[in-house]
């Protein structure tokens, strides 16, 4: 058994078993990352898609993602690859290959039901496998045992890419899609190699992980949109099986060092008083740069409407009148407010 030490859960993993996220599995008494390179999404998509808006506007960023996720919100529009059916069978089936076993939740014979798109529309088949810049990947990446619902992709090869798309406006790639710090340890080696290369790294991330985790990654991750999903603790462990204090620990630490920028998702009867907002944008006005002085009020808040989906589809969509008076609400206190989904 090896404890996990990446988010407030702390994971306490059994020999080939999965941990909460699914992404992590013990093998040989420690945690791993089972998802290490194993993209089950990959786009090129506008930056302001992540949304970030005052980071290079008009440019371009290759976007990857795994699966697995460490919470479990009931709206997550990336459900199928984060933790609903397709991201359980890809986790069972590569923990399976990993450990000699299938140990899982919702345990089931994976089959291969279709991506709706999320299939790699860049790779090249043809490029070789390359050796790892720090880390051996748990499986061979030559011999995958559930090939249609993923790609394996090292560090090296997905920064080729992204060097090849720059005629397109890619500026470097931007880690996204499932919660990419389940699986930090792709995200340092290619952000190494990234940055190397002159390329961006931009990190989109739920915020539920230890500073141990993002002191690794903060010298090569030069922006990232956090999602401040709500400002009660009631609202983060009930409904999203999260933890706030977590999150606002890991934007404080976050915002010394990089360009930051905010998202909160507005749900009807969860977190859309004007009161919560308020209070999460008078705590967003008081964050500091490494020296001590006051940054907050031009830290960049995305206020989002939400529609019905997923395990969520008995709430009406957040009326565009309701996102537009919290936009106002939050312009008193920060300077760069933008509603999405309006």
């Amino acid at each position: 058994m090896a404890r996990c030490e990446v988010c407030f859960r702390h994971c306490e993993i059994k020999e080939g078993q999965a941990g909460f996220c699914k992404a992590r599995i013990c093998k040989d008494g420690r945690v791993v990352p089972a998802n290490y390179g194993w993209h089950t999404a990959i786009h090129i998509d506008p930056i302001e898609k992540k949304p970030i808006a005052r980071f290079y506007p008009g440019s371009k960023v290759l976007s990857v993602g795994s699966y697995g996720c460490n919470l479990r919100c009931p709206f997550c529009q990336n459900h199928e690859i984060s933790w609903d059916d397709i991201a359980m069978e890809v986790a069972a089936a590569v923990a399976g290959r990993l450990t000699g076993e299938v140990s899982m939740e919702n345990e089931k014979e994976p089959s291969i039901p279709e991506l709706r798109g999320y299939a790699s529309s860049t790779m090249q088949e043809d490029l070789p496998h390359q050796k790892l810049h720090s880390y051996t990947p748990p499986i061979n990446p030559d011999d995958p045992p559930h090939p249609e619902l993923y790609s394996y992709v090292p560090p090296e090869l997905l920064v080729e890419s992204a060097i090849r798309d720059r005629w397109m406006g890619v500026i470097g790639i931007a880690y996204t899609y499932n919660e990419p710090l389940i699986g930090y340890e792709y995200v340092l080696d290619t952000a190494r190699l990234a940055h190397a290369k002159g390329l961006k790294n931009v990190l989109v991330t739920n915020g539920t992980a230890e500073t141990s985790v993002l002191e690794k990654l903060l010298p090569y991750i030069d922006a990232m949109n956090v999602d401040l999903k709500g400002f009660t603790d009631r609202y983060y462990e009930k409904v999203l099986g999260g933890n706030r204090e977590m999150v606002m620990n890991f934007i404080e630490r976050a915002v010394k060092d990089t360009h930051v920028e905010l998202t909160t998702l507005i749900i009807p009867g969860e977190n859309d008083t004007e009161g919560e907002m308020q209070e999460l944008t008078a705590w967003v006005s008081n964050l500091r740069d490494r020296h001590g002085k006051l940054i907050g009020r031009q830290v960049p808040l995305h206020i989002s409407r939400f529609f019905p989906r997923f395990h969520m589809t008995d709430r009406p969509a957040t009326e565009v009148r309701k996102v537009y008076r919290l936009a106002e609400v939050a312009r008193q206190k920060l300077e760069y407010v933008y509603t999405g989904n309006c």
